[in-house]
């Protein structure tokens, strides 16, 4: 069933333009019945976070912006859901056009700019889903105009960890002005000590939820030392490599849409953000497992994630341009690994080529 919808979705989706198709997948995979994935493997299944994922493989915040659809994409057989952004407020976004398709490099610009329904409609539907079960995750984020950005987060981690499975602090997004100063380690320091603060407050009601920040593949590896020990001092649970990009690589081959303004996703980010997560992991130590995000389009790809460090991996972006096979094919790829290297889990994997990778000449 699944397979026939790729089919005959695909070349409609892709002759729509990119919001456009975006807002009709999500409302195909809200009206469309699919029915629970088989079971997986239990050499896929993952701990991390207090967290028993039935496999690795997560789509990343962006797709479902607003929570309409986690179940039907944890059907589709994602080991777990991500949603948001979210702000507290609803936020138009940025004008459009604000998404662009880069074809020849099967890679996504957007500005979007933290468009969302707001809080108060989110909680709703994610209050809706009862016992449905599934990890879903909720991405936070600061309104645009907020004067304490600090704070909308700290509100956000009040109003969702009832229903949140986890929490992602997302100050790493290029289309907000002033957002990725957060990064910075003095402001990081505080956000990390109140966001911790405030999910630890509302632990007797909602239980332990876990907080994971999510960076920049921009990132200096001096700000990446600032961003690892700060989460480290604040014990945070993980966290997540990385954003878009603002860089543009010289191999692009889309030159005209290459020059919109925006964070850059696909196939061009997957050199940058893996060595990025390799950094990480080498500077981790082992205190928190990583989430690989960026260029995860095939099997091999995410491979490549999880020998630079990833525990987890999420992907966007690939699923625009291979379908939602993608997410069995990628599945199966990681058992056939398993079986050639005689394992019977990924944990072995996790970050067996990070030192290798530091060493290795900056990608371009």
């Amino acid at each position: 069933m699944i397979g026939l919808i790729d089919r005959l979705s695909r070349p409609l989706l892709r002759a729509l333009d990119p919001e456009g198709a975006h807002a009709l997948a999500i409302k195909a995979l809200r009206y469309v019945p699919l029915a629970r994935p088989s079971a997986d493997a239990p050499e896929l299944g993952v701990r991390a976070f207090g967290l028993n994922f039935p496999n690795p493989v997560g789509i990343a915040a962006g797709f479902d912006k607003n929570a309409r659809a986690p179940d039907p994409l944890l059907r589709l057989g994602f080991g777990f859901v991500e949603v948001g952004t979210i702000t507290p407020r609803a936020q138009a976004g940025n004008p459009r056009p604000r998404l662009f398709r880069l074809e020849p490099d099967e890679g996504v610009i957007n500005r979007l700019g933290f468009n969302n329904e707001g809080a108060a409609v989110v909680l709703a539907r994610l209050a809706a889903r009862g016992n449905e079960g599934g990890i879903v995750g909720v991405n936070i984020g600061a309104n645009r105009d907020s004067a304490d950005r600090a704070e909308d987060y700290v509100r956000l981690i009040e109003t969702f960890a009832p229903v949140a499975s986890y929490f992602t602090v997302n100050v790493s997004s290029p289309n907000t002005p002033g957002l990725r100063d957060l990064q910075q380690a003095t402001a990081l320091d505080d956000l990390l000590a109140r966001v911790v603060d405030a999910r630890e407050r509302v632990r007797p009601r909602a239980g332990p939820t876990p907080v994971l920040l999510k960076i920049a593949p921009d990132l200096t590896l001096s700000d990446l030392d600032d961003a690892v020990g700060i989460a480290r001092k604040h014990r945070v649970d993980g966290m997540i490599v990385g954003n878009t990009t603002i860089a543009r690589p010289g191999s692009l081959r889309e030159r005209g849409k290459a020059k919109e303004a925006g964070g850059l996703s696909g196939r061009p980010l997957f050199k940058l953000s893996t060595r990025m997560l390799a950094e990480t992991f080498v500077r981790a130590e082992g205190a928190f497992p990583l989430i690989g995000a960026g260029g995860i389009d095939s099997g091999p790809t995410a491979i490549a994630k999880i020998k630079a460090g990833a525990t987890l991996v999420q992907l966007y972006t690939g699923l625009v341009f291979r379908g939602i096979g993608l997410v069995a094919e990628i599945k199966a790829d990681l058992l056939a690994a398993l079986k050639r290297g005689h394992r019977d889990s990924l944990t072995a994997m996790v970050g067996s080529d990070a030192g290798d990778m530091t060493a290795e000449s900056w990608p371009s």
